[in-house]
């Protein structure tokens, strides 16, 4: 039933948004269009974006079984050349409409939507320069950002560390975060299946066991989100779509690098994280975005209520409780009804109210994506619901 839904929404609404941002003047996508759909040509192009676009047509290739996908992911793949640096590694944050450098950034979280994208594009296509290509920026990341204590977040281009801006917010400068492992763990997860090299996956299952062990706080059920360097917590908040993703995402991992009779204490986190934003967050319109200091930041959040529909998924299919089923059903129908733009030529809005009314965000800019929401359909046509 939801299998069908989420592919015609994929293949008829989601896909041919981004099918018609390629740039075939300069390469790679366009990297801006605003909330009046305006596309801003001359915008700049973000890794993260042309990584996770990369990862959604890859992706939308091989599980769809679809070949006309492959000449999106490869514009895309085409493009990662433009974010490479040949001389010291790794990948740099953003760059001109025409690929020239803008933001030389080398964050922890860039380096792996990269191997995300790139083992992605090897697991679609079977060439082995992108798995190649992933694995040196494995290495990288755990060369280059990764110290006794775990992974940094931002580097200049030669590596020295650089304060974290990119990915702290709620007023705090946090020297470790839950959202960087988190992806971290993604792509490794994604690039242990592409190639399956053991250093990998023992890097999958020590992230995974920092989130089980420090980062899960078990009393208060929810994953603390900004760190100081020595993995303290520096703010009370609690993340609820950050959460509903990590409850599938780690377990997700879990089923590709733990053994399974050593998968029961992820299992009950995964679990409890979900329990948690289902008691918390969720409401008969839509799914909340965070709460600080125990005032709840209702802003109906695109990728939030995306992750959601996955993280209910998720529940169900491990435990059966229709509960899950439920609410994901509920969730759905708000996207259908408030968060997709019906407008002729759009895709989803990024912020809007309880209510519906879009709150000015652009439609595609470096973290506007169709990752999250195609990996949803994408997910959910994979194992068939």
């Amino acid at each position: 039933m939801f299998a069908n839904e989420m592919k015609t929404h994929l293949t008829e609404k989601i896909l041919p948004f981004w099918m018609n941002l390629k740039d075939d003047d300069f390469g790679g996508y366009y990297g801006l269009v605003k909330e009046d759909l305006t596309l801003k040509k001359d915008a700049m192009k973000g890794c993260i974006l042309n990584s996770r676009i990369l990862w959604t047509f890859s992706t939308a290739a091989r599980i769809l079984k679809d070949e006309r996908y492959l000449p999106y992911a490869k514009q895309a793949f085409d493009f990662m050349e433009k974010f490479m640096d040949k001389e010291r590694g790794g990948v740099i944050w953003s760059v001109t409409f025409d690929g020239k450098p803008i933001d030389t950034t080398k964050h922890t979280y860039c380096q792996a939507f990269a191997v995300y994208g790139l083992a992605a594009y090897y697991r679609a296509t079977g060439e082995k320069k992108a798995l190649d290509r992933a694995m040196d920026l494995y290495r990288v990341i755990e060369d280059k950002c990764r110290d006794e204590g775990g992974y940094g977040e931002a580097f200049q281009i030669d590596f020295s560390p650089e304060s974290n801006e990119k990915l702290s917010e709620n007023g705090v400068m946090a020297s470790r975060t839950m959202n960087t492992l988190l992806h971290v763990l993604e792509a490794y997860a994604e690039l242990y299946r592409a190639g399956g090299d053991e250093t990998v996956k023992k890097a999958a299952q020590d992230a995974l066991e920092c989130f089980l062990k420090v980062m899960y706080n078990k009393d208060l059920r929810r994953l603390e989100v900004f760190y100081d360097a020595d993995f303290n917590s520096i703010i009370n908040l609690q993340s609820y779509g950050h959460d509903v993703e990590a409850s599938w995402l780690m377990w997700d991992a879990v089923e590709a690098v733990i053994p399974e009779n050593e998968q029961t204490e992820y299992k009950a986190m995964c679990l409890d994280l979900l329990n948690s934003v289902l008691e918390r967050a969720m409401t008969d319109k839509g799914f909340h975005n965070e709460c600080e200091k125990g005032i709840v930041d209702e802003k109906r959040v695109w990728w939030v209520q995306a992750e959601a529909v996955l993280g209910f998924e998720n529940g169900w299919k491990l435990t059966g409780d229709e509960k899950y089923k439920e609410n994901l059903k509920k969730v759905w129908q708000f996207i259908q009804d408030v968060t997709i733009d019906h407008r002729e030529g759009g895709e989803w809005f990024a912020y809007t109210t309880v209510e519906g009314k879009p709150l000015g965000k652009p439609m595609v800019d470096e973290w506007k994506c169709p990752y999250h929401n195609g990996r949803m359909c994408l997910r959910i046509a994979e194992r068939n619901l």
